[in-house]
């Protein structure tokens, strides 16, 4: 009985394995976080806390970007005695492959004084096993008094080019006395933020930030009052990396100084496509296109671009290809979501069908015209000697969408910014709705165990 109980475990974990339905993530870098007290059952309330994250313009080589990160936190001890202990910041991480890099450069001032900080360990914030380097330091807080602590150090980011992350933990600070009595946390950047280079959070979109946390048009602010955070209640920010937007800008000023260049507006509708999208061409850059409006705003303005390109430069065959890419991956995907996007299907078949006449044997266009057979199933079909447009004849039907996974893309150089003056052409009223292609349910597992227990029971 213990060697088919063996075997059924196996066949679950084989079957069913717990990460099925995930993709594989980069490294991830050590949050920025609340500290800790060095004893338990202590008096000494966080009565007041400031963190700002300073996104920094320059990005070191290497990196994708940081942040300086200014943490100041007001401590009163409730008691009648002092209390002498060594307060502790976590400065690291398991960044998910078994590695644990380290927060830089932290420097801690008590009451405006520097102090000497040591190296411990600790558990690791994100709730691995593992116990992960911390710095302490001592503090003594006299009873009735407010005393000041500061941090800074310097964050890195994680996550995916183009896009990228910061963290910052506020349950480490639950152990104190009580509720934290107040709390601002301010995101700082070095340009005007939008939604177009502030991400949702894919797994919370209800979590408006704009315009609801915008203080500034540079600046971002959550306060809370009165709470005792737990895991749920910690923070992050996904945002385009700085040192792409910062290409953002720049190409702005120089398609404002030249609007008749065709090779820039090329060039912007490449950036902006590649925004809209994931890194890894597997849909949009969040999983609903419905809680983004930035990346919905970001196609609009990508089709607008590539409209310029093509009428500046008519005979170029790249830019109606990658015109109708980026048509046809948006009336791909958009149409999980329930959107009608056969006239854009339409129109990337009118444009592929331009970039072949122009250049018959360029690799890339016909890479792209490869791809297009798999997001225009049964409208664009492949021949002996070339392609088939079959919905350029006849109505097409909705898109019918499979999951698949599409190959990887390089990192796009640069992007840029205007405003869009309209939304997705779509057609109204569509004849089909697409289909979603449905994951296993959550209890599949279960049919590996009902089998062993009919086993046993014909025994």
């Amino acid at each position: 009985m213990r060697t088919l109980l063996v075997i059924t475990m196996v066949l679950v974990l084989l079957i069913f394995p717990s990460n099925a339905l995930a993709d594989i993530a980069p490294p991830a870098q050590p949050p920025g976080a609340n500290p800790q007290p060095g004893a338990e059952g202590t008096n000494v309330r966080m009565v007041a806390e400031t963190v700002t994250i300073a996104i920094q313009k320059d990005t070191p080589d290497g990196s994708l970007g940081i942040a300086e990160v200014t943490a100041i936190f007001t401590m009163q001890n409730l008691g009648e005695q002092a209390e002498s202990m060594a307060v502790r910041f976590p400065v690291s991480a398991n960044d998910g492959w078994g590695r644990f890099p380290e927060i830089k450069n932290m420097r801690v001032k008590v009451d405006g004084n520097n102090v000497a900080v040591r190296k411990i360990t600790g558990e690791d914030p994100y709730g691995y096993k593992e116990n992960v380097p911390w710095i302490a330091f001592d503090v003594t807080f006299p009873p009735g008094k407010d005393v000041a602590i500061q941090a800074v150090y310097t964050l890195e980011a994680d996550g995916e080019m183009p896009f990228i992350q910061f963290d910052y933990i506020f349950s480490t600070g639950a152990a104190w006395k009580g509720t934290i009595g107040s709390a601002s946390l301010f995101v700082r950047f070095p340009y005007e933020v939008s939604v177009l280079n502030v991400l949702p959070d894919p797994y919370n979109p209800e979590k408006v930030i704009f315009p609801d946390h915008q203080l500034s048009g540079s600046e971002l602010k959550w306060s809370f009052t009165d709470f005792e955070p737990e895991l749920g209640d910690n923070f992050k920010i996904e945002i385009v990396a700085p040192s792409l937007w910062q290409g953002v800008l720049k190409e702005r000023q120089n398609v404002i100084k030249n609007s008749s260049d065709g090779e820039a507006w090329g060039r912007l509708a490449k950036l902006y496509k590649e925004l809209a999208f994931s890194s890894r061409r597997r849909g949009f850059r969040v999983f609903d296109l419905s809680s983004d409006p930035g990346a919905r705003m970001l196609y609009t303005l990508s089709v607008e671009a590539y409209e310029n390109a093509v009428r500046l430069k008519p005979l170029d065959a790249l830019w109606h290809a990658g015109f109708a890419d980026l048509l046809s991956y948006y009336s791909y995907f958009a149409a999980f979501e329930g959107v009608d996007t056969r006239a854009d299907a339409v129109r990337a078949m009118r444009e592929i069908q331009t970039a072949i006449s122009l250049a018959p044997d360029n690799p890339k266009v016909l890479e792209i015209a490869e791809e297009m057979t798999f997001y225009l199933d049964k409208g664009m079909v492949k021949t002996g000697d070339g392609y088939d447009y079959l919905w350029l004849t006849a109505t097409p039907d909705l898109p019918t969408p499979t999951i698949d996974v599409r190959p990887e893309t390089p990192t796009p150089e640069t992007v840029i910014l205007s405003t869009p003056s309209a939304s997705p052409t779509t057609v109204t009223t569509p004849t089909a709705q697409p289909k979603r292609v449905l994951p296993i349910c959550g209890s599949a597992f279960l049919i590996p165990l009902g089998f062993f227990l009919w086993v046993q029971r014909r025994k």
